[in-house]
């Protein structure tokens, strides 16, 4: 099994991203700079950070090497904090104030940045923890709320706070809260910078780099804190920012935290919304750096490179020492057994041929049915190597590990015809008539037969490649894979872990109550044309189970049907699949409208009215609705 962490070991062929960040850190006319390590969920970003932080101190466990200082935080770690700024900031001055070799020339400095962050974080819970509570308790003679205060800011010396707030002028400090709260903290940030600046001065290190990873799986109002901490350090000489994230993940928290809104054209509102992120983040993000997706080659390497590591165990360095030389002259072939096999005792090498074979030859459908995302594809070898415990655990005689492999990226990259193929099997003794049509189909390349017959979904171009990839399931009794698999049959196919951050977000906006008009935007601007056919495809297969497990939902069926009104791919079809598995009378018929509505518009949904149960109150309100 493979751990998913961050590592520093190089198995994606990163180094070169890793090497371009470093390379700008170390220019010193570029700093002070922030730069932006962006790409989709589980695309590498944490295994490049680590990379980087290596690169810059190497074994230094005090993180100081060469004059320059690095700090590693992830961002996840403040999610429960109550004002995450103030603690990424007590954060970053603790490492200064503890650290061996620069503690004590900056002691001085660090105690005023503590009390400078502990007052920032006075301020900013000011008016819902302090400002309001107090002043009431104060305008009404009350003292009970006192101990409270000095419970919830006991860090902030107790009695300086006690004294303002018992003292004659306690009503000009909480006026002062209340009234020039924003002043105030103007005063404080341009404070905290100066006694920065002068905190790094008199440590004397020559660079400060800060690598903060996993913003995206904070909450938009933790992200954003985090981002709000950075940004006080902008133009602090000799400090780098490093950030880790899914950019839209964070364009999404940053619409969150200031977005407009308005009863002019909402053209003009998601305009104005769409400048005011992309202002927030080319103030903040001088360096935005993209990571490309993986090609065939590198999914392929990436494979053989794991089975080695597992495989191996300590034995696997010699194998990336191999693999890191290689990739100095050669960046683009697969580097795979054939490469190590010099390098292997002849027990190593048996131990992973089988494997590694199999895995290299389904690696074009692999990283097209994973997206090239290097998470996905772990997860995946680790589902595939517990399966293939559970059939020597059976003992199953005559199981082909390629057959479940073929199978299992169907599963994953789409489980609607993954299930589809089961119930297939399932009444014909293993082996599908349709399975053997389609395969046929496919390889004379007759597409329009096959939508025309079959689905728009088995015509796409990913699944007629995976219909074409060896082994062929023809003739082949599917029982056993499908037993082997059938965990995943009565749940999600491919698990909530597989599914990103962004695509579940966009899922809740698309079926919590909203209005028309609300829906119509997230489709249009979110989702019609702007996401890969995977995270599409992984969008509406959500929305399907939803349905499925809650059809008295009113939101769901709209959400559809704002699909169907857009025309979007394949949303009429995921549509049928989930009438038939509900309960039709549970379907609110107020839906009918809306079905006339779209119908109205030329969109073709005639086909889906023959889905509903005749019986069915919708069923009789479509066919009522003049």
């Amino acid at each position: 099994m493979w751990a998913d962490n961050e590592t520093s070991d190089d198995l994606l062929g990163f180094k070169v991203h890793a090497d371009l960040i470093v390379d700008v850190i170390n220019d010193d006319d570029v700093l002070p700079v922030t730069i932006g390590v962006f790409g989709d969920w589980g695309s590498g970003k944490s295994s490049i950070l680590k990379i980087v932080e290596k690169e810059l101190i190497g074994n230094a466990k005090d993180g100081f090497k060469d004059g320059t200082l690095v700090l590693y935080f992830n961002g996840w770690v403040f999610e429960g904090y109550d004002d995450a700024k103030a603690a990424l900031l007590e954060s970053i001055i603790e490492k200064f104030a503890k650290h061996k070799t620069l503690g004590s020339k900056v002691k001085d400095e660090t105690v005023k940045l503590f009390k400078s962050v502990k007052w920032m974080r006075l301020m900013g819970l000011g008016f819902k923890k302090i400002a309001v509570p107090a002043a009431t308790a104060y305008l009404t003679g009350g003292v009970s709320l006192i101990p409270y205060l000095l419970s919830e800011f006991s860090q902030i010396e107790p009695a300086e706070l006690a004294n303002k707030l018992k003292g004659d002028d306690a009503g000009n400090f909480l006026s002062s809260i209340i009234k020039k709260n924003e002043e105030d903290e103007i005063t404080m940030v341009r404070e905290f910078r100066d006694e920065f600046k002068k905190m790094l001065d008199k440590s004397e290190i020559e660079k400060l780099v800060v690598i903060i990873d996993d913003l995206d799986r904070c909450t938009p109002d933790r992200l954003i804190e985090n981002l709000e901490a950075i940004k006080l350090f902008l133009n602090v000489d000799k400090t780098a920012f490093v950030i880790g994230a899914d950019p839209r993940i964070v364009r999404h928290a940053i619409e969150l935290r200031y977005k407009t809104d308005g009863i002019e054209n909402s053209s003009d509102v998601e305009s104005r919304n769409e400048r005011i992120v992309s202002d927030y983040l080319e103030k903040l993000i001088q360096v935005p750096y993209y990571l490309p997706k993986l090609t065939d080659n590198e999914v392929e390497t990436y494979l053989s490179l794991l089975f080695c590591q597992k495989e191996l165990g300590a034995n696997f360095e010699k194998v990336l020492k191999a693999f890191y030389l290689t990739r100095e002259n050669n960046r683009y072939d697969v580097f795979g057994l054939g490469d190590i096999g010099s390098i292997l005792e002849p027990e190593e090498k048996s131990k992973l041929t089988n494997s590694v074979s199999i895995i290299a030859s389904l690696s074009p459908i692999i990283t097209e049915g994973l997206k090239g995302n290097p998470r996905q594809i772990k997860r995946f070898l680790n589902t595939y190597s517990l399966r293939d415990r559970l059939v020597r655990v059976a003992k199953m005689s005559d199981f082909k590990m390629d057959v479940l492999a073929k199978l299992m990226v169907l599963e994953y990259s789409s489980q609607s015809l993954f299930r589809q193929i089961y119930d297939w099997q399932s009444t014909q003794k293993g082996e599908p008539k349709e399975i053997k049509e389609l395969e046929s189909l496919a390889s004379k390349n007759s597409i329009d037969f096959i939508k025309e017959k079959y689905s728009a979904d088995w015509g796409t171009e990913k699944i007629v490649k995976w219909l074409n990839a060896e082994p062929k399931l023809t003739g082949i009794d599917l029982r056993d894979y499908y037993w082997i698999t059938r965990d995943q049959l009565t749940s999600s196919i491919s698990g909530s872990s597989l599914i990103s951050p962004h695509i579940r977000s966009l899922v809740k906006k698309l079926i919590e109550p909203v209005s028309g008009s609300a829906l119509t935007r997230t489709v249009t601007n979110e989702i019609k044309d702007k996401l890969n056919e995977g995270d599409y495809e992984t969008l509406i297969s959500l929305l399907e189970k939803e349905l499925i497990k809650a059809p008295e939902k009113t939101e769901i069926h709209e959400a559809f049907i704002e699909l169907m009104s857009e025309k979007c791919p394949n949303v009429i079809e995921a549509y049928k699949r989930a009438i038939k598995n509900v309960d039709n009378n549970q379907i609110p018929f107020s839906l009918a409208q809306n079905f006339k509505l779209i119908e109205s518009k030329n969109i073709d949904v005639k086909k889906l009215y023959k889905v509903f149960d005749k019986d069915s109150q919708i069923y009789n309100a479509i066919n009522n609705v003049d």
